[in-house]
This record gives structure tokens, sequence and C-alpha cells, in this order.
């Protein structure tokens, strides 16, 4: 361990599968024992775009005194138990759990396994706005774009310890659950601790950043998990790439390499495939003066990383007609939520941005 590392107390345990929830549990850290260090294990997944990411940002973990456990969790049909075995005794002397994606069905049968009296759930995006909800309504834990959607054969096969992991994050008796999000809540789950994630150890970290006059957008993955028609959405990027003089387009990382180089070729755009999580991108600088995004994590995440610069961060809503037949009943009403509950940003109407397409064509 660093010799920075003090100590944290309870043995504390954090498991992460993505740089946004590893991102959020180096805030956490921060606002409830800086200089102290624990135990991080990655859940890595397969994607080589997150993979990068997490390695970087497994690397400020180290350098802020946190011991980094890596299990390659997906590697083959054996990783999962050799990974879950593995770490079977560190869950079972673990004092508090932290974790990141409450929905992740690894996260939830390591839960069966932990004795932990303290969890924490951190931010995993706006997954957590509905994690919240459903926990208030002692739902089934869902994701949204798949909620209103048929139950397929693994479902039912895994809903035992769905519920099992339901109950674990339920505080009662000695076992206490807190939710560390930056995300608005409108229902709270009965004895659940909220605290706010206000990116303070982002903005001591980094920046501020240099702001260079044109505009940047932030991509989505909504084509890639079936909400979104891809060709509405080239021409939602162009419409809004015209209008405000954007040059950059940063990718989320689970975005297609074929989507990306047809972005690049139709509009012109230079395509940015960050390698650290884009609160702290933008943060490091240089960043446009205008962030332009759709409903997503960001809304949320970016004015409180970039607070105290001049960065106006602007969404984009997502327009009816752009969803695609698959998409779930719940996936119109839960974007809109995203951006109805956006503090500190700058709304732009789906419509303005099919507007700006037919203006472009006729031109």
């Amino acid at each position: 361990m660093s010799p920075r590392a003090g100590s944290a107390g309870p043995h504390t345990l954090a498991f992460v599968e993505s740089p946004v929830q590893l991102l959020n549990v180096l805030e956490w850290a921060h606002e409830h024992a800086p200089g102290a260090g624990f135990t991080l294990v990655v859940l890595s997944p397969i994607d080589p775009m997150t993979r990068g990411q997490l390695r970087r940002m497994s690397e400020l973990a180290r350098e802020e005194g946190h011991q980094v456990r890596w299990e390659e969790a997906r590697g083959g049909p054996a990783a999962p138990f050799q990974t879950i075995g593995g770490l079977s005794g560190m869950l079972r002397r673990a004092d508090r759990v932290v974790l990141g994606d409450p929905f992740s069905r690894y996260v939830q049968l390591l839960l069966t396994i932990t004795r932990a009296r303290d969890l924490v759930v951190v931010d995993d995006g706006t997954a957590t706005m509905e994690f919240v909800a459903q926990l208030a309504l002692g739902e089934r834990l869902v994701r949204w774009h798949r909620k209103g959607g048929r139950r397929g054969a693994r479902d039912l096969v895994f809903g035992p310890v769905s519920a099992a992991a339901r109950r674990r994050l339920t505080p009662g008796g000695k076992r206490r659950v807190e939710i560390f999000s930056s995300m608005p809540m409108e229902k709270t789950p009965d004895g659940v601790k909220v605290t706010a994630n206000t990116f303070a150890w982002t903005r001591h970290r980094f920046g501020p950043p240099r702001i260079t006059k044109g505009a940047d957008m932030v991509g989505t993955s909504l084509v890639e998990t079936g909400v979104v028609d891809a060709d509405r959405y080239l021409e939602a990027v162009t419409a809004l790439a015209k209008a405000h003089g954007t040059t950059r387009y940063f990718a989320h990382r689970r975005e297609s390499t074929d989507k990306l180089h047809r972005l690049a070729v139709e509009t012109g755009l230079e395509i940015v495939r960050p390698d650290l999580p884009l609160e702290l991108i933008a943060r490091r600088g240089p960043i446009g003066r205008t962030i332009l995004s759709f409903p997503s994590t960001v809304v949320h995440t970016l004015p409180l990383a970039l607070a105290g610069t001049e960065v106006r961060v602007a969404v984009c809503d997502i327009d009816p007609g752009w969803l695609t037949e698959n998409a779930s009943p719940r996936a119109q009403g839960f974007l809109s939520g995203v951006t109805d509950t956006a503090r500190d940003v700058h709304r732009l109407s789906a419509v303005s941005a099919v507007s700006a397409v037919k203006v472009a064509k006729a031109v």
C-alpha cells in the first residue's frame, strides 16, 4: 500500500466494472476518508476502450493510496467461478462494501456472499435514478431500457439471486445502506442514507481547464442499446454540429466503430476516444465553451465537475420519432426525466434539431 494511505477504519472493499464507477468510488473516498486506502477490485469487461479507461483510472486510484486488484472476470466460461471463489474470503471479512452497479449480475452474486453491515452504492450514471426508484417501490431490479420487455430464460433463472441482492440492498437491523450520487432522486427508500456527490475530488485533482471558443459534443450509446434509430441519431448529430459550430465528438466507450466511422465521414467531426471519463477530460481541458449532449449522465455531472468555469452544457431532447420499434415503453419518459431534472444546463428542443436537418438538406 502506498505510504500516503491512512487507516480506512472498517475493512472496505469496492467493486467496479466501469471507469465512471471507479471515478465515483474515488469521489466517495475523498468525501468519507481522505488519505485513507482500501481495496478496489476491478471486474474487468471485455471491451477494449472500457479496459483502457479502467487501466488509467486504476493508476489514479493507486496514486491516491488504494490497493487495486484487477480481475479478468469475463476471460472465459470458468472465469466467473474463479473470480468469485478468489474473492469470497475478502467478501466475508469486509465490514463495508462499495459497489457501482446494483443491476450487474456479477455484483448481485457477490452480494449474496458478503456479510458486510455497511453497503454503499455509488453512481453508475443515470441507472442510479432507476435503481433508487425501484428500491423505493420494492420492484425487481431491471435496467431502464429493458423495463417493460419480456423476461428471458436467464432472467427467470437468475431471479432468486436478484431478489436476494435487492433484500441485501434494503436497510434493516444492523445493515446500513448509503447511496452516494450526483443524480436527482424523486423517491428515496426508507432508511437509506443519501449523500451528494459534488465531484470535489475531480475539481481538486484537475484543472481549471483551458476553454476554447468552439463547441464539443458528447456521444451516447442509445443506438447500441437499441433505443434510438441510427439514421435519426446521425441526422440529429449533423444538425447540432452545423448549428453550433461543433468540431469534436467525444465518443461513448460503448459506441460501435462502424457508427463512429460513419459519423466522421458524414459530419466531418473529429472523433475523440477519451482515455478517461469525460468529467476528467473536460476538467483537464482544453474543452469547448459549449458542450452539447443528449440525455445522459453528463448533463448532471459535467456542471458539477466544471463548476466555477464558463463552460455551458446544452442538452438536446430525444424526439419520440427517433426511437426504435424495440425501444422499451419506459424509454421516452425516462430520457425526458433525465433532462427535466438536470440543473445548470441549457435545453435544446428535439424539434429545433429536426428542423435544422431539413434546412441543411435544403441548402
